[in-house]
């Protein structure tokens, strides 16, 4: 099988911000700002809630979704500092989506620790991501603006939606790979999506521009979460910070199996199949075999790229500046990480 390879995704400068402690740097004191403003809502007299929430937002993550707000408000020029509150929303709610999903998952790792449910139980993850999302409702308040409210409350009933849909294509091998991207834009890519989107309703932006960079986070998403299908076969664990084959120990039909599924023999379809419906970790070593003479991970990899370059593309609107050409850095770094 011979893969295209998609057109490269060119910089727009001569010295664009190419690493992504390079682009974290460019909004370093915004970022700070929305640091400090998450712990000081993370506050409650109740000690659990302190513990976990603040052991999940210290775990190392890459912020990125929050990142993504605070370098499109830059380029826009936004002169206000409603989008430091609305940085620290989207990181409240992604929060509260990982604790969820660990509980689903019955994941124990994550960004190599301990996940909060394997340390304080199922219950309190639950409740605390309940808290989280509470919380993140009472800051987007503070913005007094319904656009505002209206993006954010349909993201997160998007984001529920997506959890459900990805429940029912567990354990199941006929998942297409059109329904699981559909599953991955409502559960992962929507709130990349709202947070660039957030940006352009701050600023006040043509509907043009709004459109253009609620499109960047929504393929920019997608994009990303491909890639950690990717890697949740071909990653060094400890860079990656999780265990690989979760994803088949869960029985989740992700891109690489979709398409091994389709282009493998009969008995390799078979193998795959029986993986999935079983959630068989066990068989890892010969899924992982599989896929790789399918060149799946390959294909996996291609059609992020392609989504990558339609983010970047989507940005053209944008005025010059080294916001946007970091913007256009993180849609590279999407695809080309190793965790």
């Amino acid at each position: 099988m011979t893969l295209s390879t998609p057109a490269p995704m060119n910089a727009t400068a001569s010295n664009p911000p190419s690493g992504f402690a390079e682009v974290r740097q460019l909004v370093g004191a915004e970022t700070a700002a929305v640091d400090r403003l998450i712990l000081q809502e993370l506050s409650s007299d109740v000690l659990l809630i302190n513990q976990i929430g603040h052991y999940i937002i210290n775990s190392g993550g890459k912020r990125l979704r929050p990142m993504l707000l605070l370098l499109a408000a830059k380029a826009l020029g936004y002169p206000g500092q409603q989008h430091i509150t609305l940085a620290a929303v989207i990181e409240f709610i992604h929060t509260a989506t990982l604790l969820h999903d660990d509980v689903v998952d019955e994941s124990t790792l994550r960004r190599g620790q301990d996940t909060a449910n394997a340390l304080w139980g199922n219950s309190a993850s639950v409740l605390v991501g309940d808290y989280l999302y509470s919380r993140s409702f009472e800051l987007m308040v503070r913005a007094q603006n319904l656009r505002v409210m209206d993006i954010l409350s349909q993201t997160t009933t998007s984001i529920a939606e997506g959890e459900v849909l990805q429940l029912l294509n567990c354990n199941n091998p006929a998942t297409t790979e059109q329904k699981y991207l559909a599953v991955i834009a409502r559960k992962t890519a929507i709130l990349f999506s709202a947070a660039a989107q957030l940006a352009a309703v701050l600023n006040a932006s043509p509907e043009p521009i709004e459109t253009a960079l609620r499109d960047y986070g929504l393929h920019l998403g997608i994009a990303f979460q491909l890639i950690d299908d990717a890697l949740d076969y071909r990653a060094n664990p400890e860079e990656l910070g999780k265990n690989l084959g979760d994803d088949l120990a869960d029985g989740k039909p992700t891109l690489p199996l979709i398409y091994a599924i389709e282009h493998g023999t009969a008995a390799q379809s078979a193998v795959l199949r029986h993986a999935i419906e079983n959630g068989d970790r066990e068989a890892f070593r010969e899924v992982y075999k599989i896929i790789e003479s399918t060149d799946a991970i390959a294909y996996t990899s291609l059609r992020a790229k392609e989504e990558a370059n339609i983010a970047i593309t989507s940005l053209s609107v944008l005025p010059a500046s080294e916001y946007k050409e970091a913007l256009e850095s993180l849609a590279r770094f999407s695809v080309e990480r190793s965790f």
